[in-house]
């Protein structure tokens, strides 16, 4: 078993936020990767059902703050929807992941977790008019 640091981080390398995935497979896809991701995100959520969710990607039913997504009342996250979500943002170049020594291409591709234990993700912004 591995474990892998993910770190959420700016287009400017800033880092926003880091937290250590346990236990996973030595070697991983990146879909793989990105799904155990936000189910961990949905999971830190839903235990305390209250405040930000400080996610990937935005709920369906969740506004978009400076500091995270708000959803209305007690919502629970999906993280089935939330993994669907996230993966087709990846296609749509809504976000890039980093490892290492390298920028994941393909969610089909295999990551290392043995070599390439930290991965970041970066969130593209669209630019006007682009």
């Amino acid at each position: 078993m591995a474990d892998v640091l993910l770190r959420d981080e700016t287009m400017t390398g800033r880092e926003l936020a880091s937290w250590t995935l346990p236990g996973l497979p030595e070697t991983i896809t990146a879909r793989e990767l990105l799904r155990w991701r936000v189910r961990e995100e949905a999971a830190r959520y839903s235990a305390t059902l209250g405040g930000l969710f400080r996610g990937l990607v935005r709920p369906a039913a969740a506004t978009e703050t400076a500091q995270g997504f708000r959803l209305p009342g007690a919502t629970r996250v999906d993280w089935v929807a939330q993994a669907d979500a996230a993966c087709e943002a990846f296609g749509r170049n809504g976000f890039i992941m980093l490892t290492a020594n390298r920028q994941i291409e393909d969610l089909d591709e295999s990551i290392d977790l043995r070599t390439d234990n930290e991965v970041a993700f970066i969130r593209l912004i669209p630019l006007v008019g682009g």
